[in-house]
C-alpha cells in the first residue's frame, strides 16, 4: 500500500531532529487515508527516539505538498531547479517541517 522512512540525525547538536524520507502510495490506495496514517505512525516513532522536529522536501507542485499542509506541516522555502526529472526538466524542491507536540 505504501511506505516511509525516518532518518534520524545523529550529530550531537541534532539529535532532536529526524527527517522524514521517501514517503510513498500506491495509486490505487491514494485519496483513502494511507499517506496520513504512514506519516502519524512516523511521527510516533520520532516521538519515542525523542525527535521534537521532522522536516522532508518534496518536488514542488506535487500533491504530496496537499497532504504535508492538511496534517501541520509548515514550509520553510524552496530551492529553484534542485532535481531532475526522468525527462531532464529541472524541478524545484519545497522545504517543510514540523514540531511534535
Amino acid at each position: 500500500m505504501g511506505s516511509v522512512q525516518l532518518g534520524l540525525a545523529t550529530r550531537a547538536n541534532a539529535l532532536h531532529r529526524a527527517e522524514v524520507q521517501k514517503l510513498f502510495v500506491l495509486q490505487r490506495q491514494r485519496r483513502r487515508g494511507t499517506g496520513k496514517r504512514l506519516m502519524e505512525a512516523i511521527e510516533a516513532i520520532a516521538r519515542e527516539n525523542g525527535r521534537t522536529l521532522l522536516f522532508l522536501d518534496t518536488r514542488q507542485g506535487d500533491v504530496s505538498e496537499l497532504l504535508y499542509q492538511k496534517i501541520g506541516y509548515q514550509k520553510a522555502g524552496v530551492i529553484p531547479f534542485y532535481a531532475q526529472s526522468a525527462s531532464g526538466q529541472l524541478d524545484g524542491t519545497v522545504f517543510y517541517y514540523k514540531v511534535l507536540a
